[in-house]
């Protein structure tokens, strides 16, 4: 089967870099598995790979949806396989990349995903009952309906538990998989959680520095809610609520990083340490030459 190469692991760990030194030395072409990634206007706040590290190596799936059109697991996975075809037919190797842990095992696992239509009122009844009794009911119900889906869900997402609870309604139960037929090698990124909290504290930092408030401005300015669910990402939130007077702007910082480092921490139940399909290497220098060591190796292992 031919071999995908998958970049996983936290937020702000290193994986971009990563991938565009792998895609540069093995001949690949980089897939985004970021669900913010997937937005145009927003490149700052999402760490989207700089025009220059673009024009080194393809890239895949970033910038092709605006920030007020949906967007899901059930509308990148197809576009993900196909880029995946279409790297093969260059004779190139696909590397996936990404931190949205739903994105990338909906992919690497093959998850058939459900089709049943948002439904707008639903939502809407279910975020009055989250306002009204909190976010506890929805999920206690969503629990008693499905309870192996509600076990992966972060309570706090209610985005995620109402959809849950959408599809739980409708019949949808459990997660069906088929496998693609390719053979994924998988590299885990990882570093111990102080580390990751200075890259990330470093990171939002070099975002300010490169106007990430600004690119919050421009996204104002085109007209786009601050309501919207792309709107809603870590980092965003906070600098509207600065260019609204609600925070001074230090005081906004110090909330991405605190959020950040929460964001990271739910990412570790998607990627997690003891799963053996994983090739863990720590991000401490040198982890170019050994992930290329362990890629290298696996393409020859046929």
């Amino acid at each position: 089967m031919n071999p995908v190469l998958v970049v996983m692991g936290p937020t702000g760990v290193g994986k971009s870099h990563l991938a565009l030194e792998l895609a540069q030395e093995l001949g690949g072409e980089v897939i985004n598995a970021d669900s913010r990634q997937v937005y145009r206007y927003m490149d700052t706040g999402t760490g989207k790979p700089s025009p220059q590290d673009r024009a080194l190596v393809p890239h895949h799936l970033l910038d092709i949806v605006d920030p007020d059109q949906e967007f899901s697991l059930a509308l990148f996975q197809p576009l993900a396989y196909q880029a995946i075809e279409g790297v093969f037919k260059r004779m190139k190797l696909p590397i996936l990349v990404g931190g949205t842990g739903q994105y990338v095992w909906g992919v690497v696992e093959g998850w058939q995903v459900p089709r049943v239509p948002p439904d707008s009122a639903f939502r809407q009844e279910m975020e009055e009952r989250v306002r009204m009794e909190g976010i506890g009911s929805l999920y206690d119900e969503l629990r008693a309906l499905d309870p192996d889906v509600a076990s992966r869900i972060d309570p706090r997402n209610i985005r995620r538990a109402i959809r849950a609870l959408e599809l739980a309604r409708a019949g949808v139960k459990g997660r069906e998989k088929r496998p693609p037929p390719y053979r994924f090698l998988i590299i885990g990124l990882t570093a111990p959680r102080g580390e990751l909290y200075a890259r990330i504290d470093k990171r939002v930092d070099d975002m300010i520095g490169r106007g990430w408030v600004e690119e919050v401005k421009g996204l104002l300015a085109r007209g786009y809610s601050p309501s919207l669910p792309a709107l809603s990402s870590v980092g965003y939130r906070e600098i509207m609520g600065y260019l609204r007077g609600q925070l001074g702007l230090p005081q906004a910082v110090q909330r991405i990083k605190f959020a950040t480092h929460r964001f990271a921490r739910r990412q570790s139940a998607w990627f997690r340490l003891d799963d053996p399909r994983i090739s863990w290497l720590e991000a401490r220098g040198g982890e170019v030459e050994r992930a290329f060591a362990l890629v290298k190796e696996a393409l020859e292992v046929r």
